[in-house]
């Protein structure tokens, strides 16, 4: 076994390299042993490892390394948990690529249904997007590969195979597995507790129906008590509501979420006397547009839009008062990529799963807003005001990763050394970074296991992915190097085509 440190809040143990049942129920033996220990926060596991996050102001890490290895040296039993039924309609409109898979396996469809029914699965992992559960072991006959171009868009229930792993699409999101049918069943809801409908080491059969009863979606209006503030005349690329995020639901394939830039988030609030942990508006460029409902105090802190009140300059950090009718404008990107509008209350929204954050990908927390939709206050300022804008970092700061082992001698140097700057394919689940290739040992390629905000995964073509606040709860590329907490939004705040220097923290 193998205790790891990965960034400065969390460790990694690692108990092998291979997808078995055996190493499963050693990591829920070890997730057992660790959740009750003091500092704990959270822990995801996954495979054949377990991610442990601590408070590093309740327990240091080599203390909790100390504790985590003292877990029982007894053989681990195999996983005993919760047995589900799944009902599945197959093929059809439901299932789009169940003919191709037949083709593939040179199998008939009634046959490679009685294959992928006929197969108890365990669940090893959850991930990619909250409640998204990996079953394995998918049949070899059937276990054809992902698709060569991932769609844009899959349904919501879609059950999916790829290569040996397969399961059900919580939300309707972009994805590349085959699609062989469609559940009613949901496999993800936030109002329940726990959310995910599967946990790590349940099992799970498919049952084929002919036709199903199809939950009607409830599309309850959330019953929000503040006044109109502010009115959306143009949401522009990607406003959102965000606040310091979510915490605890990693396990789920819930990723924190919350504000790119986190300072900023505290400093637009601080000038309007909010509590640094209230809600905002984050957006980026092009900038929305805001038409003030009723007069009211606002804030405007990180990148620099040059934001306008009916033509007047308005300075950053600073407390604005906005009388009805008036609108506030941002004309130009000066500097960075995130900007936050903070309204004196704090901006109201649902709060889900402890935050009112927007998680964009699967839609929990709510939506991007655009023209039309009001923002609303919720609530009274602390009094307690604190002006002026946070100056950004240039150099960003990490930490060695937990698998050097598996890239070449030198990488990480390499790293430190070359200049990389931030694709335009960047968004808030991960900067991607183009520079020099990184090489690797190996093939580049990991058994899945959970991950960190700030991870730097280097997938086969070697070029870096840094992990940012929407990013995957766990991943299969492996891990160089740790982008120090601290020096994340400096990260954020980079523009595409701009430079990255990093140097050890």
């Amino acid at each position: 076994m193998e205790v790891l440190p990965f960034g400065t809040r969390a460790l990694l143990v690692r108990v092998g390299d291979a997808v078995d049942p055996a190493l499963l129920a050693r990591v829920l033996q070890l997730d057992r042993w660790a959740r009750q220990l003091g500092g704990v926060v959270e822990t995801v596991p996954a495979y054949a490892s377990l991610l442990v996050v601590y408070d590093p102001q309740q327990v240091s890490a080599e203390a909790l390394a100390r504790r985590l290895r003292e877990v029982p040296d007894r053989p681990a039993e195999a996983p005993a948990g919760k047995l589900h039924e799944v009902p599945v309609v197959y093929g059809g409109a439901f299932g789009p690529d169940l003919p191709e898979v037949a083709r593939w396996a040179d199998l008939s469809e009634e046959e490679v249904v009685r294959h992928h029914a006929g197969t108890e699965y365990l669940v090893y992992m959850l991930g990619f997007s909250p409640g998204f559960a990996y079953m394995g072991k998918v049949p070899d006959r059937i276990a054809a590969p992902r698709l060569p171009q991932p769609r844009p868009r899959v349904p919501a229930g879609s059950v999916a195979l790829a290569g040996s792993q397969t399961g059900i699409y919580p939300s309707s999101t972009a994805g590349g597995w085959r699609i062989l049918g469609r559940t009613p069943l949901q496999p993800f809801d936030p109002a329940q507790d726990p959310p995910a409908r599967f946990q790590v080491g349940d099992r799970v059969r498919f049952v084929p129906v002919r036709e199903t009863s199809w939950p009607v979606p409830r599309e309850t209006p959330p019953q929000l008590g503040g006044r109109p503030v502010l009115v959306v005349l143009d949401g522009g690329l990607l406003c959102t509501v965000q606040d310091l995020g979510r915490w605890g639901y990693r396990r789920f394939g819930v990723p924190p979420s919350g504000a790119m830039d986190p300072e900023a988030l505290q400093t637009a609030n601080g000038a309007v006397g909010n509590p640094p942990d209230c809600a905002v508006l984050e957006f980026t460029w092009p900038a929305p547009t805001l038409e003030a409902l009723a007069d009211v105090e606002v804030a405007v802190a990180g990148a620099d839009f040059a934001p306008e009140v009916d033509g007047s300059p308005v300075a950053l950090g600073q407390p604005v008062r906005l009388r009805r009718g008036q609108v506030l404008r941002f004309r130009a990107p000066r500097w960075g990529t995130w900007g936050y509008l903070a309204v004196a209350g704090g901006v109201d929204a649902p709060v889900v799963l402890g935050s009112r954050s927007t998680h964009v990908p699967s839609g929990l927390g709510g939506r991007p807003l655009g023209r039309g939709d009001v923002v609303r206050g919720a609530g009274k300022t602390s009094g307690v005001r604190v002006s002026g804008q946070a100056e950004g970092r240039e150099v960003v700061r990490l930490s060695p990763g937990p698998h050097l082992h598996l890239f070449a001698e030198g990488a990480l140097d390499q790293l430190l050394r070359a200049e990389y700057r931030v694709s335009a394919r960047s968004d808030r689940s991960g900067y991607r970074l183009e520079g020099p290739r990184v090489p690797h040992a190996g093939p580049g390629e990991i058994v899945s296991e959970g991950m960190v905000v700030g991870a730097v995964q280097v997938p086969p073509s070697g070029q870096p992915i840094v992990l940012m606040r929407d990013g995957p709860t766990a991943g299969g590329y492996p891990v160089l190097a740790v982008v120090a907490e601290e020096d994340l939004a400096a990260l954020a705040q980079k523009r595409p085509g701009e430079a990255v220097r990093f140097a050890l923290a």
